[in-house]
Formats: structure tokens, C-alpha cells, sequence
């Protein structure tokens, strides 16, 4: 019973983990990385499409990336999505590729992201925290069913702070190689 509750919490926090990371491939770096475009909804035959779904992404340079659409009708709607996306990116077609150059941040954009990072990451370790009061809860309940014991019920707090301890700091990493490769001219 107390190992079902920290194995619900452990793979919820696995989850929220990755869900930071998911987040941090949107934010650009001054690389060029096909999570930045990915994302990207295109209308496709109707129908809201995430690029990736419509089109090969690449990265053949640092400053360059480049998209290959399926079906060759698609060009003129995935460079006017990605252009339309926000991004500040500005993509050209040669009838057969879309290259989206990706150009230089500069200090006071760079300053940005790092704060949108550190949201991310502070979201992500809220759901955690979030997770284990959910799980303490749970254990508190069945402690005061008479199910389990009181030091049960310790040791399987004890263990959930473990795990909110381990994937806090995972974040903390992630943010911080992030925060690298925003700030690297």
C-alpha cells in the first residue's frame, strides 16, 4: 500500500520532469535546434498539425535549420505557420526546402529567456512539491484507517522527500544547462 503511493508519486514526478524538459526544447538558444519549430502548428487539410508531422526538421548548421515538407503543396503553408508562429524567424523556400535562418540573440532577449527558463523550472518543481503533499496526504489517510503504521507511514514520507529531493535537483540541472547554452555567444 505504501509502496503503491511512492510509485504513483515517483512516476508523476518522472512526468513533471519531463514536462520541464519539453518546455525547455521551445526555448531558443542561440542554436539551432528542430524542438524550436517543431511545435509549430500548420493547417494541415483542415486540420491544426504539429510540424513535425508534416515535414523532416534538420539542423545541417548552428545558425540554419532546414525543413522538408512531405507532400510539396505544403510549402507555401508551413513557411507562412512559422512565420506566423511568433518566433521572430524569417523563412524562405526554394520550391523544394524551407530554410528558416535562425539569427543571434542579443543580451537583453537572452536575459528573457533565462527568466522564461527559471518559470519552467519553478512550475515544475511546484507540481513536485504539489505531488508530495498529495502523497503525504494519502499516507496520513491510511495511517489514520489503522492500515499501516506509524513508522510505515515515516518511512514512506521519508521516501517521497527523497524523491521530490532527486527530481527537484534534476530540474535545477536542467535549468542550468540551459541557462549555458542561452548565455553562450
Amino acid at each position: 500500500m505504501v509502496q503503491d503511493i511512492i510509485k504513483d508519486a515517483k512516476q508523476k514526478m518522472v512526468k513533471a520532469v519531463e514536462a520541464v524538459k519539453h518546455e525547455l526544447i521551445t526555448i531558443r538558444t542561440g542554436r539551432a535546434t528542430p524542438g524550436l519549430i517543431e511545435g509549430v502548428k500548420v493547417d494541415y487539410y483542415g486540420n491544426p498539425t504539429p510540424l513535425k508531422q508534416v515535414a523532416n526538421i534538420g539542423a545541417p548548421e548552428p545558425t540554419l535549420l532546414t525543413v522538408q515538407p512531405w507532400e510539396k503543396n505544403m510549402l507555401q503553408v508551413i513557411e507562412s505557420a512559422i512565420r506566423n508562429a511568433n518566433l521572430g524567424l524569417n523563412p524562405s523556400n526554394d520550391g523544394t526546402l524551407i530554410r528558416v535562418p535562425i539569427p543571434a540573440l542579443n543580451e537583453e532577449r537572452r536575459k528573457e529567456y533565462v527568466k522564461l527558463t527559471k518559470k519552467y523550472g519553478e512550475q515544475g518543481k511546484v507540481s513536485i512539491r504539489n505531488l508530495r503533499r498529495d502523497a503525504n496526504d494519502s499516507l496520513k489517510k491510511i495511517e489514520k484507517d489503522k492500515q499501516i503504521s506509524e513508522d510505515e507511514k515515516k518511512r514512506g514520507e521519508d521516501e517521497i522527500q527523497k524523491l521530490t529531493d532527486k527530481y527537484s535537483a534534476e530540474i535545477d540541472s536542467l535549468l542550468e544547462q540551459k541557462e549555458r547554452e542561452i548565455m553562450e555567444v
